[in-house]
């Protein structure tokens, strides 16, 4: 069953899901799920990034399906859950977390192990607060506590390392806009210009897939794949991702108890390794591997690896 994508990479054969469909969770939205895997395995919800990244096939890679029954979904606006790239009638971190538990019930699922990467670590962490007694444990990687200062560096200070993407992505905006780079995308995803929604997403998108490997590598979108990762980033970045500043370090005590694994690229530059090593202090049960040779994504070879590796530690 494992296959050999790249040297020294071990990742699962992606196979179909053996349940898939709609939930509707109210205020005009309907969330696509699926279940893939063993129906009578060890349940994993995976959260994805974004937010507004939703999930891909490519995903389940990452999950040995005789051994795991894995949940996926697209979160509100993202994905295949409809309306696509909606962001309003409360599309907001409380109704992701309700969504989540929604989904739990909907499912018959008492607890889970949750499995989040970048905004779906923000959002792991969240639903873990409000709901700890589903929590089986945790398989983080590339930690973003929702908090402004990091808003504030994807924002303006990732053109320390990546300075060719960072030209790029001001270049479209306004002289005298540039010291309010959110608020000008903002305004561009929601005008009534579709050409100028759609240059305004993959303007936004292809500067954050750029930076999100070891090295640099230009990666355009689409505007239409692009639309709803811009418009829901950029609507939870201006709301300070609905929560308090801090939160999720100032409430880590409801999950203390609940076993993390960490997995944290060295040069992370969407989400530096500061935040992550922080976390792992002030939580009890919680241990982290620093991978030397990776940034944020995923699919980088070791980061990969780490990952899989995490799953397999679970009882």
């Amino acid at each position: 069953m494992l296959t050999i994508k790249q040297k020294s990479t071990f990742l699962f054969d992606c196979l179909p899901s053996f349940q898939e469909g709609y939930l509707d969770v109210g205020n005009g939205h309907k969330i696509y799920y699926e279940q893939y895997g063993n129906p009578n395995g060890k349940p994993v919800l995976f959260l994805h990034g974004g937010p507004g990244a939703g999930f891909s096939n490519s995903h389940k890679a990452f999950f040995d399906p005789k051994i795991f029954r894995v949940i996926f979904f697209d979160q509100r606006g993202s994905g295949r859950s409809i309306p696509y790239a909606e962001t309003n009638n409360n599309n907001n971190t409380e109704s992701l977390i309700s969504d989540i538990e929604r989904l739990r019930v909907f499912l018959k699922i008492d607890n889970w192990y949750i499995f989040g990467g970048s905004w779906g670590s923000t959002l792991a962490l969240l639903y873990g607060i409000n709901f700890p007694q589903r929590c089986l444990g945790f398989i983080l990687r590339g930690i973003f506590l929702g908090t402004i200062d990091e808003i504030n560096w994807f924002l303006y200070d990732i053109r320390k390392f990546f300075p060719e993407a960072y030209e790029k992505f001001i270049t479209h905006v306004p002289l005298t806009h540039r010291t309010k780079i959110l608020e000008w995308f903002y305004q561009q995803l929601r005008i009534n210009n579709r050409s100028l929604n759609l240059k305004a997403a993959s303007v936004w998108a292809e500067y954050e897939n750029s930076c999100s490997s070891l090295e640099y590598v230009e990666r355009p979108v689409s505007g239409e794949n692009a639309l709803a990762i811009a418009k829901i980033e950029t609507h939870y970045f201006i709301n300070n991702c609905f929560i308090k500043n801090n939160f999720i370090i100032s409430n880590i005590h409801k999950i203390s108890k609940i076993p993390a694994v960490i997995i944290q690229g060295r040069h992370d530059v969407i989400c530096p390794p500061f935040n992550a090593l922080y976390l792992c202090k002030v939580w009890d049960m919680a241990t982290i591997e620093i991978v030397e040779d990776a940034g944020h994504s995923a699919f980088e070879v070791n980061i990969g690896r780490k990952l899989i590796n995490a799953l397999h530690m679970i009882k």
